[in-house]
């Protein structure tokens, strides 16, 4: 492989520098949102708070929704650095900056330099992979890990793979799969394991279980994520069955979790997820099956050396091996399929085929003329436009909860978004008109990451209405250490982080159901016991919706407010 010019380097370099400071600078910009970011920054405080690393609380009641690994990395983080939004979201700002890393060095290792190079643009630049990689959610950890997964399978299984290679990363492979599973279940370890078997049997390719080093490899598996699983459970017998069951088969099959949406509801997340690349990523599915050729796949490096009296042609060495694009295909149709069959969905589930789509549309990328890439990505640029000429409507969701002055702030950074959007889509279009491909192809990449974080960094204008920071300000001065502080009717996911402690459930349980039937001390359940506990505590707060503060206000409950927002109200005792 032929080294890159020192003039080139520098410009990488430099690239990867813009990229650090983009990716993780505006992390301690916003503040937490409800409900992911403030409950899963929330969990972590509490275990660094009370040092039971082992049973994760949320509220201080025990929450056995995922694994605890993020719990872990956050709670790190939290005792490394401080309990700041910053910290909070590090594991996935950190995790979805590796992951780009990762793709970058399966492409160059499979296809070379080029290919792992535009593979990397690919995914630092998708809309929703860069958008949740700045939220606190549990889907970049499980994204990275199953990615870190598919990248050490493709590396193990590839044509001129020699054994020494094969169990090394067929190793990697086997963590990477334990460490998915810690990071958000059990589907870290079944989907894999689906899209192999998938493979398997419509390439027919037996020989390929051989090379799996399945003893050694589930052990190391079991070595790294079974004890967590064992310890919880003793420790908490009630934990197997939610778990396992609960949270996955009936997750799956029913509508328990309320997140049902129609079976077709991944279609636009798929398609503005992947902008600005919905083109090529078209065009690199409906060629990857037919990828894996000879002529279409030229090795990044040498032939492996020909047996004595052998001569191995390109061809052949291809013949009869593993096929990492079609592996690819399966894994992010199966995928993609298994989410949209289930009855629970959110957006960032389908977030785990964006690596394997990255490396695809990276390789396709290496393949396809400047001339037909220029016609794939007017589209986009068109699209660009329309978005800034879309943006100051964004003021039409405005609501009652939510101001339309709110909006106004957030239309103007939208609007300056998509223009980063259209006039680095438009540099991109004329460098590829002067066949200055790569530059081109980066300059789209680029003004895909600087779109997504610009958009992303201007919904700190919603923040007044979607996140308690702001009530929080407006009560320090009237939290008592001593003093109860209750939650009627409802549970405002960001507040318990902000005011660095828990607060008491009074009608209202949602995810934190199954805890309280294993604690039920730790609410009450009805508007009548709190009416008997307010009255009794000399000193007291609450947080409510209005409509339920008017509600005991008519009953003559002794009531006073101290902060107050746009969904919410605070109340003290006289």
């Amino acid at each position: 492989m032929t080294p890159s010019p020192p003039s080139t380097q520098r410009g990488l370099i430099l690239l990867l520098a813009v990229v650090l400071l983009v990716w993780f600078g505006t992390l301690d910009y916003r503040h937490l949102v409800k409900p992911d970011e403030g409950r899963y920054a929330e969990i972590p405080r509490e275990m660094a708070a009370s040092g039971d690393w082992l049973t994760p609380r949320l509220n201080d009641i025990k929450y056995f929704e995922k694994p605890a690994l993020q719990y872990w990395a956050t709670a790190s983080a939290y005792k490394l650095f401080g309990e700041h939004e910053w910290t909070a979201r590090l594991w996935s700002a950190l995790t979805g900056f590796l992951g780009v890393v990762l793709v970058y060095f399966t492409g160059r290792r499979l296809w070379g330099a080029e290919a792992g190079l535009y593979a990397a643009g690919v995914l630092a630049s998708s809309l929703l992979y860069v958008l949740i990689g700045h939220l606190n959610t549990l889907d970049m950890g499980v994204t990275f890990f199953m990615g870190l997964s598919l990248a050490g399978f493709l590396l193990a299984q590839r044509p001129g793979a020699g054994s020494d290679e094969n169990r090394l990363w067929m190793h990697v492979t086997w963590a990477a799969l334990a460490f998915s599973v810690l990071s958000k279940g059990l589907i870290g370890l079944v989907l894999p394991g689906a899209v192999l078997v998938l493979y398997t049997l419509i390439e027919r390719d037996w020989a390929l279980w051989k090379r799996l080093h399945l003893i050694g490899g589930l052990a190391l598996f079991l070595l790294i994520s079974a004890p967590w699983f064992i310890a919880v459970s003793l420790a908490n017998p009630e934990f197997f069955h939610f778990f396992f069951i609960h949270e996955h088969f009936e997750r799956f099959l029913t509508k328990a979790h309320h997140r049902y949406q129609p079976w077709w509801s991944f279609v636009p997340v798929l398609a503005l997820g992947i902008l600005p690349w919905i083109t090529l990523m078209l065009d690199a599915l409906a060629r990857a099956w037919k990828g894996d050729s000879a002529e279409s796949n030229p090795l990044p490096g040498p032939l492996p050396p020909a047996g004595e009296g052998d001569e191995v042609s390109l061809r052949e060495f291809y013949a009869n091996d593993f096929k990492p694009q079609r592996f690819l295909l399966i894994w992010s149709a199966f995928i993609f399929l298994f989410f949209s069959a289930s009855s629970s969905k959110l957006p960032s589930y389908i977030l785990p085929i964006f690596p394997a789509l990255a490396l695809l549309i990276g390789m396709r990328l290496t393949q396809i003329s400047t001339r037909a890439l220029f016609g794939m990505l007017v589209p986009i640029a068109v699209l660009a436009g329309v978005a800034l000429l879309l943006s100051p409507f964004a003021v039409t969701f405005a609501s009652a909860e939510v101001p339309v002055e709110l909006y106004r702030a957030y239309a103007v950074w939208l609007a300056a978004a998509a223009l980063v959007w259209l006039v680095g889509s438009l540099l991109g279009l004329y460098l590829l008109k002067k066949e200055r491909r790569r530059a081109g192809i980066l300059a789209f990449a680029l003004s895909g990451l600087v779109f997504a974080q610009t958009a992303l960094t201007g919904h700190e204008s919603l923040s007044p209405s979607n996140s308690a920071w702001l009530l929080a300000r407006q009560i320090q001065p009237y939290l008592k250490p001593d003093a109860p502080f209750y939650s009627v009717g409802m549970y405002e996911q960001t507040l318990p982080f902000y005011i660095k402690r828990s607060v008491t459930l009074v009608a209202f349980q949602d995810e934190m159901e199954f805890g309280l039937t294993q604690e039920p001390g730790r609410w009450l359940p009805t508007f009548a016991e709190f009416e008997q506990a307010w009255k009794k505590q000399p000193y007291a707060l609450a947080i409510m919706q209005p409509d339920t503060l008017q509600q005991f206000k008519a009953s003559g409950l002794p009531m006073q407010i101290i902060a107050q927002d746009t969904r919410r109200v605070v109340i003290k005792k006289p």
